[in-house]
């Protein structure tokens, strides 16, 4: 999922070489954010559009369409719900059928809430959240909202590729070799990295 005004769009590549195999134009208004895979759907939000997509996984024809309140900073898919942050301390629960809410629970660190959860992945019983405008990646109980772990994702880019780099926004999992990819808006690269203490 790519964003910005008139430039958003849903995109499959190719892993190894970067190269976009099919794209889908998302309508110029809406600057896209988050995707995540429930089934064989794809749920797609928008940032303050207060709107949502949902493609075919298998062909990305857009199936519907949905509104939401607040706006869309990270989703994920737990396996029963959807997750979802807003740029607060927030983890939002939806229901996937209908996208209603269903519950929330404030993320927090050493007590204290956790502004700024921006991109989610969800691994087994845990939520992996970075924090917007740092290169700081929190592994959170969805039960509690405590954060179990903190990743020190600095470093990945060098200093010509960081100058030229905005912020880093994309965690993605990959369940059969265990492993994680790390990206960022307008990163060069995409890293497959394993998370160790």
């Amino acid at each position: 999922s790519t964003g910005l005004n008139g430039r958003s769009s849903l995109r499959r590549v190719y892993l190894a070489t970067g190269k976009v195999a099919q794209q889908v134009a998302v309508p110029e208004q809406d600057f896209a954010e988050v995707l995540a895979l429930v089934a064989d759907r794809l749920y797609q939000l928008t940032w303050q559009s207060h709107a949502g997509f949902i493609y075919d996984l298998a062909d990305l024809s857009q199936e519907g369409g949905f509104t939401f309140d607040g706006e869309g900073w990270g989703l994920c898919y737990d396996g029963e719900r959807l997750v979802r942050s807003d740029g607060s301390a927030d983890l939002i629960f939806h229901d996937p059928a209908d996208f209603k809410e269903t519950g929330r629970v404030t993320v927090s660190l050493d007590g204290a809430p956790q502004e700024r959860i921006n991109e989610l992945e969800c691994v087994d019983d845990a939520v992996y959240a970075n924090v917007w405008q740092t290169d700081r990646i929190l592994r959170i109980d969805p039960r509690t909202g405590a954060v179990t772990a903190e990743i020190d994702a600095s470093g990945l880019l060098g200093d010509d590729e960081r100058a030229a780099a905005d912020v880093l926004n994309g965690i993605a999992y990959d369940p059969e070799p265990q492993r994680f990819f790390i990206t960022g808006k307008l990163w060069p690269k995409l890293f497959e990295v394993r998370f160790v203490p």
